[in-house]
């Protein structure tokens, strides 16, 4: 099934439930772009239930990354509203967690330290910090050892292998309990047997612990592995084109990858990508 996100239904369940809500949201990255009329993003709507995982993809330089700095509140529309949670984003959230392409963990700390540097920063854990630290370091332990990273904890960065970096750094995004996870290109730089396994370790967090989560993605198979439902976004300036609902049952194990039901959605999808990329003489946003 596809549908224009524009037209993604029931509506009035949606309206209800909707913990991430864009309305006809626009952006322009400063005033001479938005005089002109030139858009990183346009006419942006979307509604994510409470708990859902959704994954966007698209072809490269297409906005999946302006998106997710419109979801933390890095980013304020030039056009439009967007509510997380049920207030409007005027400026970073502290409800949501994130992790990069990169781990970007700090060499000189531990990977509990690493960890444990939200709440020394975030309140209202930072006031209690230094009180609670030890309460505080037991939890991150507890969230490493889930992730298979016990006995690690006094480890530097450089003595882990990419994969458990981003793993650490998966650690240091939910520390907080934040409400939403937000992952760009996460496992992008790991071979595919760590990031086939990071995924499991990602689905299994998300099980447990009921966040939301938007994943952008180039990886196809990823997206409809670990989503709940999957966006295509168009040629910059990007919008959603597609929708996708993925009906795989869950919980989803890796043998599932190799089922035709699973790559009929790979096949389908990337068939959409690749419609959009040949759209070059198209106006842009023009559907796929």
């Amino acid at each position: 099934r596809r549908l224009p996100a524009e037209r993604d239904g029931p509506q009035h369940l949606q309206e209800m439930t909707a913990f991430v809500d864009f309305h006809d949201v626009w952006l322009a990255y400063n005033d001479e772009l938005l005089a002109k009329g030139q858009f990183a993003v346009e006419a942006i709507d979307l509604k994510v239930r409470e708990g859902e995982f959704i994954a966007i993809v698209g072809p490269s330089g297409c906005g999946k990354s302006t998106f997710m700095k419109l979801a933390t509140g890095l980013k304020r529309p030039s056009k439009g509203t967007v509510i997380i949670g049920g207030q409007q984003v005027t400026g970073p959230l502290k409800i949501t967690g994130m992790a990069f392409q990169a781990p970007s963990l700090l060499p000189w700390r531990t990977t509990l330290d690493n960890v444990l540097l939200p709440l020394e920063i975030v309140e209202p854990y930072r006031s209690s910090f230094r009180a609670k630290r030890s309460e505080y370091a037991a939890k991150a332990r507890a969230l490493l050892k889930s992730v298979g990273l016990a006995g690690y904890e006094d480890k530097f960065p450089w003595q882990l292998s990419g994969g458990m970096q981003q793993r650490a750094s998966i650690c240091r995004a939910l520390i907080h309990e934040p409400k939403m996870l937000l992952l760009d290109e996460p496992f992008g730089a790991l071979d595919a047997f760590t990031r086939e396994e990071l995924w499991c370790i990602l689905r299994d967090l998300e099980a447990a612990q009921k966040f939301n989560v938007i994943l952008v993605t180039h990886d196809l198979r990823e997206s409809v592995f670990l989503a709940d439902t999957v966006y295509v976004m168009s040629r910059s300036p990007g919008r959603f084109v597609v929708k996708r609902e993925i009906e795989l049952p869950r919980p989803r194990d890796l043998e599932i990858t190799y089922t035709p039901a699973f790559t009929d959605i790979v096949h389908e999808l990337r068939g959409h990508i690749g419609a959009i990329r040949g759209q070059a003489g198209r106006p842009a946003g023009a559907t796929a």
